[in-house]
């Protein structure tokens, strides 16, 4: 008897080691402004994209093996004839992508959002037998009214788009009333084929006016169509819904344990707070499993977040009924999960890597991190024995177009980033002319800090300012031509600090403590989150040097 009971206590021990050591995959699996996730697989070979709305280039796609190290490899809208953003709203542009494989060719579809009068725009697909590149030319799909497209292809080869879209009178009860629709799509003829089926009018329970139910798509699974759908605005209200159906066409029932994720009504004070969780996808394994991304905030005070809306990850639980659950109602969000595939230790993670990066420009093309705003019709930069040289354009970081603006994703609550920059003198009528080179943290035109060298009738000044307010101005005394001077920008929550050196030793603070939450969500509005940048700007011909940029997360 004791022999038998000292094995299970063995067998017990043994157990509860294995999963103590079982290894962990960290939340957010891509930190930082990657919202709108949406995930496919090919054999072992997982992929996922997010939207980019304004920032070029779109669609940034990453691939993992295991669901844990996550390494981008491209965008999918990488050249400017696939993507013309000119004057739109930042927080326009490119919203939520959906991609999936059929048949040996990958399929993104996807909305463009805020086209100005007399040019294209609406939902459109493009296609590519590489994930890394290249795709086609958007292929538009003028018959498809609406937003957040998706893909299905069933097992009988039929595709088709479900998508958010009017509600089938024309006569919205209420602002935010909208519906979920269905329309079998004709591959070969590249167009939208037979009825359109409205498949869920307003949400899952209509009487509540839930407002956007959006982000849909199709699975199948045990001879059902599951239909997931997001709902309740993209704030905290924020909530993943399911349906499922016999018949593509529906009619669909609604489940039982609604919403299967969703933050809210959680206490406000809670310690490390994740809201707004929604527009899932879900991807199944080889094994069976299945797991969803989707997208959640992490405010650091007061609904106040800087990093934008990033992309999570959790296992799917189908054991109750045939019903899916990613996270039942009155959980939190876990900074760290168990995931079905187990992680590869010899890889570094996406959140590993994005805490101490640096980029010395000795690559002849800028690194994937690096976005411009809006589509460069010009290539105005270049790298050259690395450094990268910015041509500095006539549109300031203030003005709504493309600036000379470089900039990289703010990931973390608290953050610095650094660079080492110096002001070219200028050739012929040019030389000495007036201009400004430095660090732009920046959320929109009219939200930003911005410090600069300035060259201004021979001397050299630092400055720091925002949209509205100059903060502080120092005159470099005994500065020469072409001399650098080291910048460094930090973020520490709702803090936000700038700092100067000369020799990248002996730092100074410039402009005091200012206000962070001028780069949050909630003070400038829109959908995207915060970069930081390198950025010159002059009114003549002129260029600035930049030795390295930086980025790193603080403790």
């Amino acid at each position: 008897m004791f022999k038998k009971n000292k094995i299970n206590m063995l067998s017990c021990i043994l157990i509860t080691l294995c999963l103590g050591l079982q290894a962990q995959t960290k939340n957010p699996v891509l930190p930082g402004f990657y919202p709108d996730p949406s995930i496919c697989r090919v054999g072992d070979d997982y992929y996922i994209v997010n939207s980019s709305f304004g920032f070029f280039p779109g669609i940034p796609i990453f691939h993992s093996k295991d669901l844990s190290n996550w390494k981008q490899i491209g965008h999918v809208l990488n050249r400017p004839s696939q993507l013309n953003l000119t004057d739109e709203w930042l927080s326009a542009g490119l919203y939520a992508p959906s991609l999936r494989y059929h048949e040996g060719t990958f399929y993104l579809i996807n909305t463009f959002m805020g086209a100005k009068e007399g040019k294209q725009g609406g939902n459109f697909y493009v296609t590519a037998k590489n994930p890394a590149g290249p795709w086609s030319d958007p292929i538009w799909l003028n018959d498809i009214e609406g937003i957040d497209p998706s893909f299905f292809f069933d097992n009988d080869g039929k595709a088709y788009v479900v998508n958010n879209g009017p509600v089938a009178d024309g006569n919205p009860r209420y602002s935010g009333h909208r519906s979920v629709w269905l329309q079998e799509f004709d591959l070969k003829t590249k167009k939208a084929i037979g009825k359109r089926v409205e498949l869920l009018n307003a949400g899952i329970d209509p009487s509540t006016n839930p407002i956007w139910i959006e982000g849909p798509h199709l699975f199948n699974k045990d001879g059902y169509y599951y239909l997931l759908c997001a709902e309740g605005g993209t704030g905290v209200e924020h909530r993943e819904v399911i349906l499922r159906s016999k018949s593509i066409w529906g009619p669909y029932e609604v489940g039982k344990n609604n919403p299967i994720l969703t933050q809210m009504g959680l206490p406000e004070d809670r310690s490390n707070p994740v809201t707004c969780t929604g527009h899932a996808d879900f991807v199944e394994t080889p094994n069976g499993d299945w797991v969803a991304i989707f997208l959640a905030c992490q405010p650091y005070e007061d609904g106040h977040f800087n990093t934008g809306r990033q992309t999570f990850i959790l296992p799917v639980d189908w054991k109750k009924g045939k019903w899916p659950m990613i996270l039942k109602k009155g959980k939190t969000v876990p900074s760290e999960v168990s995931l079905p595939l187990s992680p590869n230790k010899d890889l570094v993670s996406f959140s590993d890597y994005s805490m101490d990066w640096k980029d010395d420009f000795d690559n002849p093309k800028l690194n994937f991190e690096w976005n411009f705003i809006r589509t460069p019709k010009e290539k105005w930069y270049d790298i050259q024995n690395g450094k990268l040289i910015i041509n500095a354009r006539p549109i300031s970081i203030a003005e709504v177009g493309n600036p000379s603006f470089i900039g990289r994703r703010l990931q973390h609550f608290k953050a610095e980033f650094s660079t080492k920059v110096s002001l070219s003198e200028g050739e012929g009528k040019y030389k000495g002319r007036t201009m400004e080179a430095g660090i732009v943290a920046f959320q929109n035109e009219e939200f930003f800090y911005k410090m600069v060298l300035e060259r201004k009738d021979s001397n050299y000044f630092l400055k720091i300012s925002s949209a509205t307010e100059e903060f502080e101005s120092i005159q470099l005394k005994d500065f020469k031509p072409s001399q650098s001077v080291f910048l460094k920008m930090k973020t520490i929550e709702n803090e936000f600090y700038a700092f100067y050196s000369l020799d990248e030793t002996n730092w100074k603070p410039i402009g005091g403590k200012l206000d962070a939450k001028l780069l949050s969500t909630k003070t400038a509005g829109g959908y995207i989150g915060a970069y930081f940048g390198l950025y010159s700007y002059a009114k003549s011909p002129q260029k600035a040097v930049f030795d390295w940029a930086t980025y790193k997360e603080l403790n």
